[in-house]
């Protein structure tokens, strides 16, 4: 089978599942002040339904998998849910985005699930920071329930760090040079315009501008991990993990995309920076044909774009929270 292609034959291989919009933490760039509704209980999508959705689109190509929320350890035998996914045939990569805070608890039990790897959102070194920019989150159980994934086996294990003038932005180096002697990927996100009250242009820091950091420890060389993903990865001479920098606003990956997003409550997002959604919860809970939800996983590729145009000239669309969406 070919798979799942759009008009600009990009394959398409990968979703992203969000399995709840609630997190455990309130991270000042991903909560707006005013908060949101959340879901409610009856629509988000059960583990069955969102099973049989992988079914299908491993049917029509998809080899990999991520389990996201919101906060998806939160949600109750979550590990059922990777069991499921994993027993199904083609699925050969499942992985889960998480802030850490409960990984201690269920790294073992994940593993056992199937789940081959993790990443985790961690934004400060600093307890006290830490603590400040998730409203209240405490970093040892962050770092503790890294070293049990990484004990478990959850490899590798992949750090995501979004860098905020005047937040956070003088532990760049801090988070690049734990690669010199840890077989971590230490990945910096550009600050992405979600609606939280925090973003503005002055926060926003540029791929390039954090790249520069970096190489102030020493010279960067690239390194090829996977032939698609948004991340472009580098190593500092002799190190033992890797460094990547994704570039979502000034330096678009789209071309290279190879994803859809499913959110909670079963709405597909071709992309990321639109507001483009094709529900698919109707046909699931109307019973229709596997034919059915196959057409809507093919219309939602279909109608991907080519690429975003958030920063045309200078100007940076507001989107909703990303624990809605689906980190």
């Amino acid at each position: 089978m070919a798979g799942l292609k759009d008009k600009f034959e990009r394959t398409i291989d990968y979703i992203r599942i969000s399995i709840t919009d609630r997190c455990n933490l309130r991270c000042i760039y991903c909560i707006s002040p005013e908060g949101f509704s959340h879901i409610g209980h009856k629509a988000i999508l059960t583990y069955e339904e969102i099973s049989r959705v992988v079914g299908i689109a491993s049917g029509l190509g998809v080899r990999k998998v991520r389990i996201t929320g919101g906060e998806p350890l939160i949600r109750k035998d979550i590990t059922l849910l990777a069991a499921l996914i994993k027993k199904i045939p083609g699925i050969e990569d499942l992985s889960i985005t998480t802030n850490g805070i409960l990984l201690e608890r269920y790294a073992e039990e994940l593993a056992k699930a199937g789940v081959d790897r993790v990443n985790v959102s961690l934004d400060s070194l600093r307890p006290e920071r830490y603590g400040k920019i998730t409203n209240g989150g405490d970093i040892g159980h962050v770092l503790r329930g890294i070293e049990a994934a990484e004990k478990t086996g959850l490899i590798p294990i992949k750090i995501n760090v979004v860098p905020i003038r005047g937040i956070n932005d003088d532990e760049i180096r801090d988070f690049a040079e734990i690669t010199l002697n840890s077989p971590y990927h230490i990945r910096f996100i550009e600050f992405m315009p979600y609606g939280s009250g925090l973003w503005s242009p002055r926060k926003y820091i540029p791929c390039d501008e954090i790249k520069s950091t970096v190489e102030t420890i020493g010279p960067l060389l690239p390194v090829r991990i996977r032939k698609n993903g948004p991340s472009r990865y580098f190593r500092l001479k002799n190190s033992q993990g890797v460094i990547g920098f994704i570039s979502a606003v000034t330096h678009h990956f789209c071309e290279d995309c190879n994803r859809l997003r499913m959110t909670a409550d079963g709405k597909l997002r071709p992309c990321l920076f639109s507001e483009t959604k094709i529900d698919l919860k109707p046909a699931i809970r109307d019973n229709s044909s596997d034919d059915e939800i196959k057409r809507l996983l093919e219309l939602a590729v279909a109608v991907k774009p080519r690429g975003h145009n958030i920063n045309d000239g200078g100007d940076l669309k507001l989107f909703q929270s990303m624990s809605q969406i689906g980190g």
